[in-house]
């Protein structure tokens, strides 16, 4: 098992033991968790912010480094379980990551002058599970 897997799995029990259970989910509370994850994911991102002197009138502001990096691994909390109520596994976000890196990387090359999301579109998300299918 890899680091990531285990990551995954440890988010699961820990949701499951929240009462959060994503292989029951349907259409609309898979609607509400992206949203509930999403929010938190943007509460951490405040709190982040905190860590750091982004006050520039202010003097008395220090930069928190271990409550930036303890920050940081709350929105990963958040990112997982995200991307478990979207029905990704560890592989499945490794892999897609792959792919997604090589266009940015792509763009890179090509000056990325315009917008276009029509280059991830050949990335192919195969999940065949039964909590991706809705009553």
């Amino acid at each position: 098992m890899s680091k990531l897997d285990t990551i995954f799995k440890l988010q699961k029990e820990l949701n499951e033991r929240i009462g959060v259970h994503v292989d029951n989910m349907d259409r609309d509370d898979k609607i509400q968790w992206v949203l509930n994850y999403t929010r938190a994911m943007q509460q951490e991102l405040a709190e982040l912010v905190d860590s750091v002197p982004w006050k520039w009138w202010a003097n008395y502001q220090q930069f928190d480094e271990q409550n930036a990096r303890i920050e940081v691994v709350d929105i990963f909390h958040f990112l997982i379980s995200l991307a478990q109520v979207l029905g990704l596994s560890a592989d499945d976000l490794y892999q897609i990551y792959l792919e997604k890196n090589k266009v940015n990387h792509k763009r890179q090359d090509s000056g990325y002058d315009a917008k276009d999301e029509a280059d991830s579109r050949h990335i192919d998300v195969k999940l065949d599970r039964a909590c991706m299918r809705y009553p």
